[in-house]
């Protein structure tokens, strides 16, 4: 041990002492669950499951304590239970991309969730610019990451073995990682989102990559619901291209001349869809006077390497999301759990 710290938990009796965050991801001792999560700079001491008194001493962590008691146990079960896909849905999948699920979450969890999750993307929203004010992408929504490292409710939504499971199942994967979590609130008002693949940030050897994307209530025409061109996942043309203006603008056009089925339609309450990284979406502007409250869960096969870099927004994505991950090897950091099977 060379870094020179020490780092004491005491619980009740039980004693947990950290000497290095070198070569320690994870420990079980009794019922805490102690995770070293490094994320460039910053190091969190996160704590599961901690009862009562906590002792600690370290000028290097800073620490998170999470009580999942906090959690509804009626909720907790329900993101357990496994959603049950057919063949011909997973098949759905495959050709095209993205499919819909009615039913992914009960009545009881989505409004729970649409509660918690509004009120951390309200304390961590630093937008204070009219819509007016904004580019093109910043009309769009209002974006907020990693809301799982905030909040245990939130964290437990996120490693919900029910979504994940779900996932690993459609890109037909033995298991599934976290690459990062994102909240989408699109506001009253708010524009669109312009066409774009989600893969052009993320530096993945594979296309083994699916977004779970979640509306927090029933989603209208009228307020913007995620629109797909079914198949489209097969044209490299685009992939380049940022979200912006400009892919709004040439990705339309390319996709014009093709027969691929473009979907645009409203989710109902409980309702969520996936969608691959390489797929093209979009979404139209909010023309109503309620935020379109939405959560998203990335997803990638557990055995997902990291790629070199092909530009610099992958570059970031791999210090932000994937720190210590080094290239032609599976992306395993603290930040990058297996969420299925659990």
């Amino acid at each position: 041990m060379t870094l020179g710290f020490f780092c004491a938990i005491e619980i009740r009796g039980n004693r947990v002492m950290i000497q290095s965050n070198m070569g320690l991801k994870n420990r079980m001792n009794g019922n805490v669950f102690v995770n070293i999560v490094d994320s460039g700079k910053n190091r969190h001491l996160v704590l599961f499951n901690m009862p009562l008194h906590l002792y600690i001493h370290s000028d290097i962590f800073t620490v998170k304590h999470y009580n999942m008691s906090l959690l509804p146990s009626s909720i907790r079960e329900f993101l357990r239970q496994p959603y049950h896909l057919s063949p011909d849905q997973i098949d759905f999948y495959q050709q095209n991309r993205f499919i819909k699920l009615k039913g992914m979450l009960n009545e009881e969890t989505l409004a729970y969730y649409a509660d918690v999750i509004t009120a951390k993307v309200n304390e961590m929203n630093k937008e204070t610019r009219q819509l007016n004010e904004r580019s093109t992408y910043g009309k769009a929504f209002l974006q907020l990451f990693n809301l799982w490292r905030e909040d245990e409710r939130i964290r437990e939504f996120v490693f919900s073995p029910r979504i994940a499971r779900a996932a690993a199942e459609l890109m037909l994967c033995d298991g599934v990682r976290l690459y990062h979590d994102q909240a989408l609130y699109k506001e009253a008002g708010g524009g669109f989102t312009p066409w774009h693949a989600d893969q052009y940030y993320w530096p993945l050897e594979t296309d083994k990559s699916v977004t779970a994307w979640i509306p927090l209530q029933a989603t209208p025409f009228e307020m913007g619901p995620l629109e797909f061109s079914a198949g489209s996942h097969v044209v490299v043309e685009g992939r380049e291209l940022e979200i912006g203006d400009e892919s709004e603008i040439l990705i339309q056009s390319r996709l014009r001349v093709t027969d691929f089925k473009h979907v645009v339609e409203p989710y109902e309450a409980g309702e969520m869809s996936f969608h691959s990284g390489w797929v093209f979406h979009r979404a139209g502007p909010n023309q109503t006077d309620q935020i379109r409250k939405v959560m998203t869960v990335i997803y990638m096969d557990k055995d997902m390497k990291l790629k070199q870099p092909e530009n610099d927004n992958q570059v970031n994505d791999w210090n932000t999301w994937c720190p210590g991950a080094k290239v032609g090897e599976i992306i395993d950091s603290p930040l990058n759990p297996v969420l299925y099977p659990a």
